[in-house]
């Protein structure tokens, strides 16, 4: 005959009533927690009432970027920056440093985070046609080559020359030979600095070449160029991309209108994207890649290669890809031939135009503001 609930509660009171008698009077609570004991609710208030599941992470906002008025104010005298087929780079206290190839202070202006004008660099070229701020384990310095003349400086942020790489550094074989006077030359346009030291420059004036030389300015090797499977149409400008591991060479095949990666050995590793309008300048922020292209749009690319914002298009042809835009025919937010692009640490698009009068427009980060 089957025992009944209340028997069986019965015949664990009389097991343990003994039990519970000794230890109450030894001064021990036990508590029994077995298929007939009753279940007891934690007090309100104690630590496993107010455990509560965590919530969910909120996905991330996706990217997102606003224009805004034209960041740099003028100095006193100066009603425009000056001739710009230059570029943009921003040092890691906001400063923001712009090439300029004529005009009343050309060379390398320097502007604060606000905008305000603070000094010309000395020593600066006035054809740094592409440079970059790049911190290593010895500082932040600039790196950039001078277009006509074919050497690459490294500079302090004040301007100090701390070495310089001559073209003679690269082998003449590399050089483009004219067919009348048979000299060679060089037209060097960009260049960047891997997480090693390393320097990689671009000849995209002249031969497509792009040269290698380790941190000490030792020539190392060159790669790229116009024959297969590279066959590049002005390999403009280039940069490290560090969103992969290990880092890829980044670069704009202008007349070609594609970007493509390679790797820091010069293996050509595939497409990032095509049909673009004239790629001109790359710039890489956490996990995107933004391209400046010069006939009038700013694409913003993920690691996947994929489209995430378009900044700044202008719709007008009459108004891009050429130098000649008036400032008065210039409109907030919109780009008439980026030639130079560049992120401050907040993720703050900045862009160089190609203009006789100088431009450089900013695109805030909406997700840092």
């Amino acid at each position: 005959m089957t025992n009944s609930p209340d028997k069986k509660l019965r015949s664990h009171s009389q097991i343990f009533a003994p039990v519970l008698a000794l230890a109450a009077g030894a001064g021990f609570l036990i508590l029994l927690a077995s298929g007939g004991c009753e279940k007891h609710e934690a007090p309100a208030g104690s630590d496993k009432a107010a455990a509560q599941p965590a919530p969910a992470p909120e996905p991330p906002k996706p990217p997102s970027w606003r224009p805004g008025p034209d960041p740099l104010k003028l100095p006193e005298g100066m009603p425009e920056l000056g001739n710009q087929h230059g570029d943009v780079a921003i040092a890691s206290n906001g400063d923001i440093y712009v090439s300029l190839m004529a005009g009343l202070r050309s060379g390398v202006q320097v502007y604060n985070a606000e905008g305000q004008y603070l000094r010309n660099l000395p020593n600066a070229p006035v054809d740094f046609h592409g440079f970059v701020i790049h911190r290593g384990d010895d500082g932040e310095f600039i790196y950039g080559p001078s277009l006509g003349g074919g050497t690459t400086y490294k500079m302090t942020l004040d301007g100090e020359i701390v070495m310089t790489i001559p073209g003679e550094s690269i082998p003449k074989e590399y050089w483009k030979v004219n067919p009348k006077t048979q000299k060679g030359a060089l037209r060097l346009t960009g260049c960047d600095v891997a997480p090693n030291g390393d320097i990689y420059i671009t000849d995209g004036y002249s031969s497509d070449y792009v040269h290698r030389f380790n941190a000490k300015g030792e020539y190392l090797a060159t790669f790229g160029g116009k024959e297969a499977p590279y066959s590049f149409k002005t390999l403009h400008k280039i940069a490290v991309d560090t969103r992969f591991d290990p880092p890829r060479i980044v670069g704009t095949d202008r007349a070609n209108n594609r970007v493509v990666h390679f790797s820091m050995d010069g293996e050509l590793l595939g497409e990032v994207a095509t049909d673009l309008l004239m790629p001109a300048a790359v710039a890489t922020f956490g996990d995107y890649l933004a391209v400046g292209e010069i006939k009038g749009r700013v694409t913003i690319f993920d690691k996947e290669n994929q489209v995430v914002a378009q900044l700044g298009a202008n719709e007008n042809p009459a108004e891009v890809g050429t130098n000649k835009i008036e400032p008065a025919q210039w409109r907030e937010g919109v780009v008439n031939a980026p030639h130079g692009v560049a992120f401050n640490a907040k993720g703050d698009l900045f862009v160089s135009e190609y203009n006789v009068h100088g431009r450089v427009l900013k695109f805030a980060n909406a997700n840092a503001h």
